[in-house]
């Protein structure tokens, strides 16, 4: 049983966005894309100053659709979302302590989706490095060490989070050395992730009790994005708004959200404030490298729902 429960109007509303999306993007097969969509009634439940307890957040009946919610997908810089969850918890805890580079690592992470930021924060959360080959030994300690954020994930008890994997750094060229080896010979240990296990942290992160109200309100600092900024300036390869859910929403708009992007994939997530509507968080995951190269789909997905 999902976090949310199905809604006929809202099951039928996407159904049609979903056909009308086939139908624009006759190249897009049915199984080349996700997507988990939750919406709010006002207000939404927040654990404003630890007033509500996860127990009693968990209760709120979310209405919401899915469709291939539970497929995985190799996530790309969507996995960030959830490095940034578990760094939080390790200062929450005192497993690591607060530094002004850290909290630099931190905001590259996820305002500017830097991979060499995740490089130095997956280090601090498991304690490993990267580097060359290691013997047998030493390696089955470094890898129990790298799945410590699994562990972590499990611990929570969400099912949705039953089939995600969530134990490798991100690249730009890809991993070498002991990140080879741990990744699999034909990368069977690869980030996986589901949109459904997306929507369930992010909605978490939004209600304030992912780890604490305060480290909630803190992760939320850094997802806020600027919609006005719809184009790219002449250094970005991306922005996290052109080309994703963010460049379809008008510029009165509130738009928390990490994205995520390969040559072989192209992701967003996000929770989306327009005035007159109801506030609704949005997950969508599509695959292929011609999808991966349309600037135009996830953004006409994006319009879809922004105008029901």
């Amino acid at each position: 049983m999902a976090f949310f429960s199905p809604d006929e109007t809202l099951t039928n509303q996407a159904q049609n966005i979903l056909k009308a999306t086939w139908q624009e993007f006759p190249t897009l097969a049915k199984n080349q894309i996700a997507l988990t969509w939750i919406v709010y009634d006002q207000p939404v439940i927040v654990n404003t100053g630890g007033a509500l307890s996860p127990e009693e957040f968990w209760q709120y009946p979310l209405p919401g659709f899915s469709y291939r919610g539970e497929e995985k997908i190799y996530p790309a810089s969507i996995v960030k979302l959830f490095y940034l969850v578990a760094i939080e918890e390790w200062l929450h805890s005192n497993m690591v302590s607060e530094s002004s580079e850290l909290n630099r690592a931190i905001r590259d992470m996820i305002v500017d989706s830097s991979n060499d930021a995740t490089s130095l924060i997956v280090d601090v959360l498991s304690g490993t490095t990267s580097g060359a080959t290691l013997a047998i030994g030493p390696f089955e300690t470094w890898k129990y060490q790298r799945n410590i954020v699994n562990r972590y994930y499990q611990s929570l008890g969400w099912e949705e989070l039953d089939t995600i994997n969530v134990n490798q750094k991100t690249w730009c060229d890809g991993p070498y050395g002991r990140e080879r080896m741990f990744v699999g010979e034909i990368y069977d240990n690869r980030n996986m992730l589901t949109t459904n296990a997306v929507a369930r942290l992010f909605h978490s992160i939004i209600g304030g009790i992912a780890v604490s109200s305060s480290a909630s309100q803190k992760m939320m600092d850094l997802l806020k994005r600027d919609v006005r900024k719809k184009t790219l300036n002449d250094h970005q390869e991306e922005n996290q708004i052109n080309g994703f859910l963010g460049q379809s929403l008008p510029n009165n708009a509130n738009l928390w959200s990490k994205a995520g992007w390969t040559s072989k994939v192209r992701h967003d997530c996000a929770y989306i404030e327009i005035p007159d509507h109801k506030p609704y968080l949005l997950i969508v995951f599509t695959e292929g490298e011609e999808n991966s190269r349309n600037r135009h789909l996830i953004p006409f997905i994006s319009a879809k729902f922004a105008n029901l």
